[in-house]
């Protein structure tokens, strides 16, 4: 059976959303996935008229035409991944992880190591994966045949049909935080994070329980602060921004996006207030924005590298004992870290204060 009911799009037409009437009762079962009918959003022409369009990179342009589109086909889903909106509060800490199609090894890795969905100091972890799609005809075929083929295994993927690149990463976190809101509305935390990061969970599990008066339904938005930063203007970088773009010549303090964490309490705030704020190809700076619109604030956590790793120069292999204590590090290579997370949980690691 099918139940449908009709919802408003952005762009004020009416679309019929039909779901499944099945709720899997346990998120190891197989599912039925919701299927999502949205029109098919139309570039907005006039974004051409705007001065200097002209003389942007096409990828920009193209982010112009299409800045208002917020709803996409839904090709992958696991509307259950927390079982069940109602029962998404047993979810402690939901990992959310910005991985592309091609990226499987990293994913393997993942899910192996620190995403390994697991009961932590008894609470549960839980991962999900979000992706759009890349490549043209048979390239993106066969990718997306590739990430069926792990949902059909992991049931860990949400995957939305728009051109997964850099300037489209803060449409990828908006369509994650509709689908929380939808499905997995009363999960505690999140860390929200790229694939190539190591997240100590364990530590983050530890972290999050000891916050004082937050069982997540209070305001927590914590990782590695960049602060009094400023729009790119040069066209050669990735990070370039336009003023045709964003305006402003400053951006608000923000979590760098490599991976942060956030209270259930704090998504649904930035979703709420993303409704009103216009997209921005920088999606770090774009959750900070929604934050700041709340009148909330970031909060930095000595933790969070998500920089990279430094470490004093020497030969041979990292010392496990400098991430022992942190909550996450980013730009590791798949087997660089999968080596160190069972590195870290060597039982026979000994670490003393020098090393740390």
């Amino acid at each position: 059976p099918r139940v449908c009911f009709h919802d408003l799009a952005s762009l004020n037409l009416t679309t019929t959303v039909c779901k499944s009437a099945h709720v899997r009762k346990s998120v190891n079962q197989p599912y039925k996935p919701y299927k999502y009918s949205w029109p098919k959003c139309r570039r907005n022409i006039s974004a051409a008229r705007v001065p200097g369009f002209n003389s942007l990179p096409l990828h920009l342009q193209n982010f112009l035409y299409h800045r208002h589109c917020r709803h996409f086909p839904m090709i992958l889903d696991v509307p259950d991944k927390c079982g069940g909106a109602a029962g998404s509060a047993e979810v402690f800490l939901l990992l959310v992880i910005k991985s592309s199609p091609g990226n499987y090894d990293r994913r393997e890795v993942l899910r192996k190591t620190s995403a390994k969905e697991r009961l932590q100091n008894g609470v549960w972890i839980r991962r999900i994966f979000i992706s759009g799609t890349t490549g043209e005809g048979f390239e993106k075929d066969t990718l997306n045949n590739l990430l069926k083929l792990e949902q059909l295994e992991y049931n860990d993927i949400l995957q939305w049909d728009f051109n997964d690149t850099h300037c489209n990463l803060t449409l990828k976190q908006i369509l994650f935080l509709e689908w929380m809101d939808r499905n997995c509305p009363h999960v505690r935390f999140l860390m929200n994070g790229d694939d190539d990061v190591l997240a100590h969970t364990d530590n983050m599990v530890e972290y999050l329980k000891n916050l004082k008066d937050n069982d997540g339904s209070k305001h927590l938005y914590t990782g590695y602060l960049v602060e009094n930063d400023i729009p790119v203007r040069s066209p050669e970088s990735k990070y370039y921004v336009p003023v045709q773009v964003y305006e402003s010549d400053s951006y608000p303090t923000f979590c760098s996006g490599g991976g942060y964490l956030l209270s259930g309490y704090t998504a649904h705030v930035i979703y709420n207030m993303s409704h009103s704020i216009t997209l921005l190809p920088m999606d770090d700076v774009y959750i900070a924005m929604c934050v700041d619109k709340a009148g909330l604030r970031a909060k930095a956590h000595m933790g969070m590298k998500p920089l990279g790793h430094r470490t004093p120069p020497k030969s041979g292999p990292v010392d496990p004992c400098f991430f022992k204590g942190i909550l996450l590090v980013h730009r590791f290579l798949p087997a660089d870290l999968y080596v160190m997370w069972n590195r870290l949980h060597d039982p026979n690691l000994k670490c003393f204060h020098s090393n740390k």
